[in-house]
């Protein structure tokens, strides 16, 4: 079976290599080996939709027919359509029941943990059924989404269709992947199994029955996290965050690898058993008080896929990330001058430039002077990137997301802030695509424009460094040149956050000393 699979999958690839070459022959209008291309795609598909079942976690739509006398249709299931997804919700169908789709087809858009992302369809043929309706939320990956099939007759068919549970539910496939996480309470079984030994002493007994009593207890959350000698197995941030909170980890259930308790374990934990505990105090010490809050005093918002994203990136990067933060203030004027000048030859174009498509051409130029900060930690090495993709922070109603400006070093100004517009708008729409926010390679935090003097970003892990921008303002500065001795200058505080396993403080220092260095001089930035 895999071998068919395998061989029938490559008879694919190859004719689609063919169709590259109708395509050309279609300016030559040779209509003929076109009809005959789809004729043979139309047929291999049918050969070969069987056998392309797949896990969920990919980023393909699973395919199969149905069994249960059904006419022949095309099950499309949630995919991954981010690295990082999850769940995802169904914002609307652009597809309704009915409508005939090809190729390519966009057929809803799904909100993922990152953005909201369309759906395209991989197949041709009839939108049967729709089995979720646009708004539901929190999908699964693999869950049945629609009904796809060849025929418009065989819509009908499935106008009162309900999939059974069994339907609705991942693949086999999908589920195997678990399994492992399953099949982590036997080893619990063992460790139980090891104690037995000392009872057949008979001097051991008496001793030995007073200790378990106290540890009894505790292990029975967690009994896979634990090694017969009474060691927890957890993730080092887990261990960080339970020495913060002062939790006792033996009495986490873990649900990592053979019960390893893991950083969520020890947060589900903290918001549902020691909750009570907690609560006592207060209410003791609300008692000589007034009153609690009146119900109705407050509301709870419901959190957003990306909303989970963001709280779960930002606390393992503040938690696991050795941050240091410097800071340098930098002279305006020349780039401001300049700036208008450059605004006053593109009006014609309708293209105007802003002081942050100036810092962010700077901080490009600058990393590729001092490569170290245009790197990443990946546990093992460090990374080092021949191209600066700068992340540009943008705040959305949804929450922040860092659209990419791609080989920003060796773009010009002009191609920067259409860039810019360009993807902020996206952002803001919640249309950008996965490839537009995923990667990077330096980050920059722009406040300046809300009245903010200056602040410290967070790194966006992998990356080493994120600069944060202040706002510019009017201070008076020594100069030997003037007539008193001073001149008012407009001057911008930055404040670059470094990860200490990557960049030494030194190395940082000579990054924004480069930075410094461009923005004051700005026509260095064009040599």
């Amino acid at each position: 079976m895999l071998r068919s699979s395998v061989r029938l999958r490559s008879s694919l690839n190859s004719l689609y290599r063919h169709h590259g070459k109708c395509r050309c022959l279609s300016s030559m209008k040779n209509d003929t080996k076109i009809r005959n291309f789809e004729k043979q795609r139309t047929k291999l598909r049918r050969d070969v939709t069987p056998f392309l079942t797949c896990s969920a976690t990919n980023s393909e739509i699973i395919r199969f027919y149905s069994s249960d006398g059904q006419p022949k249709n095309t099950k499309m299931r949630m995919a991954a359509l981010s690295p990082t997804m999850q769940v995802g919700t169904i914002a609307k169908w652009v597809k309704n029941e009915g409508d005939k789709i090809s190729e390519g087809d966009l057929l809803a858009e799904i909100e993922t943990d990152k953005a909201t992302v369309g759906l395209e369809a991989t197949m041709e043929g009839f939108l049967a059924k729709i089995v979720l309706p646009a708004g539901t939320r929190d999908i699964p990956l693999g869950t049945l989404l629609a009904i796809v099939v060849e025929d418009q007759g065989d819509v009908a068919a499935f106008k009162s269709y309900k999939p059974s549970d069994e339907e609705m539910k991942p693949p086999v496939g999908a589920k195997k992947a678990e399994e492992p996480k399953a099949s982590a309470p036997p080893p619990a079984a063992a460790a139980p199994s090891t104690p037995p030994p000392p009872p057949p002493a008979p001097a051991a007994p008496p001793k030995a029955a007073a200790p378990p009593p106290p540890s009894g207890p505790a292990p029975v959350p967690a009994p896979a996290g634990t090694s017969s000698g009474g060691r927890v197995f957890a993730s080092p941030l887990a261990r960080m965050l339970a020495a913060e909170k002062g939790i006792d980890l033996s009495k986490v259930k873990g649900s990592g690898p053979e019960g390893r308790v893991r950083a969520q374990d020890v947060l589900t934990y903290v918001s549902s058993a020691p909750a009570p505990a907690a609560a006592a105090p207060s209410v003791s010490a609300a008692a000589p008080g007034a009153p609690g809050a009146p119900a109705g005093s407050w509301v709870d918002l419901p959190l957003t896929n990306m909303r989970r994203t963001i709280a779960r990136r930002l606390l393992e990067s503040k938690t696991t990330i050795p941050h240091y933060y410097l800071t340098v203030d930098v002279e305006m004027d020349k780039i401001l001058k300049w700036r208008a000048q450059l605004n006053e030859e593109l009006k014609k174009d309708e293209i105007k430039l802003s002081v942050n498509d100036f810092i962010i051409k700077a901080s490009a130029l600058s990393c590729k002077k001092v490569p170290e900060c245009n790197s990443s930690w990946q546990d093992s090495y460090i990374r080092q990137y021949n191209t600066v993709d700068v992340n540009v922070a943008v705040a959305t109603d949804k929450g922040l997301i860092t659209p990419i400006v791609f080989n920003a070093d060796r773009k010009g100004l002009s191609t920067i802030t259409v860039d810019v517009a360009s993807l902020a708008a996206k952002a803001r729409a919640g249309k950008l695509q996965p490839h537009e926010f995923m990667g990077g390679t330096f980050s920059i935090s722009n406040l300046g424009m809300f009245g903010v003097k200056s602040f410290t970003a967070i790194i966006n892990p992998p990356q080493a460094c994120i600069l944060a921008v202040g706002g510019a303002e009017k201070r008076m500065v020594p100069d030997a040149n003037a007539a008193e001795g001073y001149r008012a200058a407009t001057i911008l505080s930055v404040t670059l956050s470094c990860d200490h396993r990557v960049v030494d403080g030194a190395v940082g220092a000579q990054w924004l000393s480069a930075f410094k260095s461009y923005l004051e001089n700005p026509m260095t930035m064009i040599l």
